[in-house]
């Protein structure tokens, strides 16, 4: 078995270091010389908040992405294949590293900001994101297939808005009563240092001080810090696709990873608002909220403080050569 090329090895590590669900990780990778598999690892699929598997499918997306762009900055071509196996539903993608192709300097600024990149689930500053910076994070979804659409509280888009927020409210009410839910929101989240994947407390953020913000994940907590006042009413960034299923949750992930760290260029924080998705009925509400296209994800955006990274397992622990 033969060690990985310098350059695969990196590109790797920028793959690690994409979000996922309670930070599971839910990828691994087979290398075989200039080809690496992307598989979805469903040991890590959270199967009361995720178990179809979707948004552990979006994180192998994003890590998928950052994969590409790591051996872009190298100057070699990437070719990538979705789901090229039916008949093996978790292979998502598969990728060959091919001849010399000279970066872009958007991969060069994109690349270096995965290490800046952080879900950052404290209060935000009360002030509006400008209309540059969000023409940027429509077109970096425009650039990977996928759609943006961002919800403000005022003017046109202000009554979905408000029907995301209460989607929200609902999803968090019922998750914080479902004792299923609760297990597993412990087994991912509070570890110690020497803990490789999950939400350590350090990552948490406070409670809001006012039920009417657009709340994020409540964590379970032994002891309850004081509350904060939070930004009143974000932007929120909806990742859309035209069509469904497996493909498109890869392709909605590709396009989450790339506005994300386009946010991170633009000086901006980012952080999930994950909790509709994860109740069957909001869920089926906000799917029908934002027909014809299929919605992934939902992304609250502004200016925020920086925090710090969640931990990562090793390349080596998730990395097969064959």
């Amino acid at each position: 078995m033969s060690a990985l090329a310098p350059e695969v090895t990196e590109a790797l590590g920028k793959a690690v270091q994409a979000p996922s669900p309670y930070n599971t990780q839910p990828w691994r990778f087979v290398v075989d010389g200039e080809r690496i598999d992307l598989f979805l690892d469903p040991e890590r699929v959270l199967r009361v908040s995720d178990p179809d598997g979707r948004q552990a499918r979006l994180a192998c997306g994003a890590a998928l992405f950052n994969l590409r762009l790591g051996i872009r900055v190298h100057g070699r071509a990437v070719v990538v294949d979705l789901v090229p196996d039916p008949e093996q539903p978790d292979l998502l993608a598969s990728v060959r590293i091919s001849g010399p192709q000279a970066k872009t300097l958007t991969e060069d600024r994109l690349a270096r900001a995965i290490e800046r990149r952080h879900t950052n689930r404290r209060p935000f500053l009360n002030r509006q994101v400008e209309l540059p910076l969000r023409s940027g994070l429509v077109a970096a979804a425009r650039a990977e297939g996928a759609l943006v659409e961002l919800v403000d509280p005022e003017g046109k888009t202000a009554p979905r808005y408000r029907i995301i927020a209460e989607l929200v409210r609902q999803a968090d009410s019922v998750q914080q009563n479902d004792p299923e839910y609760q297990w597993e929101a412990r087994r991912w989240s509070g570890g110690g240092p020497e803990r490789a994947d999950g939400v350590p407390v350090s990552a948490f953020g406070p409670e809001p001080d006012d039920d009417r913000v657009l709340r994020l994940r409540s964590f379970p907590r032994d002891t309850a810090p004081p509350r904060r006042e939070f930004e009143q009413q974000p932007l929120v960034a909806a990742v859309l696709t035209y069509g469904k299923g497996i493909a498109a949750d890869v392709v909605a992930g590709m396009a989450m990873q790339r506005v994300l760290l386009t946010a991170s260029d633009l000086g901006l924080s980012t952080s999930f608002l994950t909790q509709p998705f994860e109740v069957p009925q909001t869920r089926a509400q906000l799917t029908e909220l934002f027909r014809p296209h299929q919605i992934h994800t939902l992304l609250r955006v502004g200016y925020g403080y920086p925090v710090a990274p969640t931990p990562r397992r090793a390349v080596d622990e998730v990395t097969v050569r064959t």
